[in-house]
């Protein structure tokens, strides 16, 4: 039994961070950005952002199936059925929320062009009441995993500096152990 995460499920969860974080600021900045050709294209990098992460989602969901750590290592019981809670829903919301901006995009009428390159199919048929349903979903999702993700470092951080018990360095091996 390791007792540290493997280098390739360390970048993705960091990848993941980053991406997340940058479609966040992006989505927001874009709220009250008047309609024109630099909000379009910034829009085009919000999904380039979010469907990179959701592709990204099965490898990520493959290593940590595959991965040889006792996940529940220095927790009490209840930490442990919350942080198994709470990582199946990150892992969830990671899969919702590009899908509710794809969708949302697909009945708006929107192509998603991931990259600038790869254009993806639309999900669903122009629908504007559909349209408004996901851009709903979407935002609920976002704020959903906003919390969480903010509650996840939370916890990585009180495990850090008041528990010492080497939690956070299992994901962030430079962070030194606290004694």
């Amino acid at each position: 039994m390791r007792d540290r995460y493997g280098w390739g499920l360390i970048i993705l969860h960091w990848l993941a961070l980053m991406l997340i974080v940058a479609a966040f600021g992006l989505g927001q900045y874009l709220e009250d950005l008047p309609l024109s050709p630099t909000k379009l294209k910034l829009y085009s990098w919000h999904k380039w952002l979010g469907i990179t992460v959701l592709l990204l989602l099965p490898l990520r969901m493959l290593l940590r199936a595959l991965e040889r750590l006792d996940h529940a290592q220095g927790l009490t019981p209840l930490e442990a059925q919350v942080s198994r809670l709470v990582h199946g829903m990150l892992y969830l919301l990671m899969l919702a929320v590009p899908l509710t901006g794809w969708l949302h995009s697909s009945a708006a009428g929107f192509p998603v062009v991931w990259l600038g390159i790869l254009p993806l199919p639309d999900l669903v048929d122009k629908d504007k009441a559909l349209a408004e349903l996901f851009a709903e979903l979407h935002r609920g999702g976002v704020n959903l995993l906003a919390i969480l993700v903010l509650l996840h470092a939370a916890a990585a951080i009180y495990h850090h500096h008041v528990r010492r018990d080497g939690v956070l360095t299992r994901m962030a091996p430079w962070a030194r152990k606290k004694t």
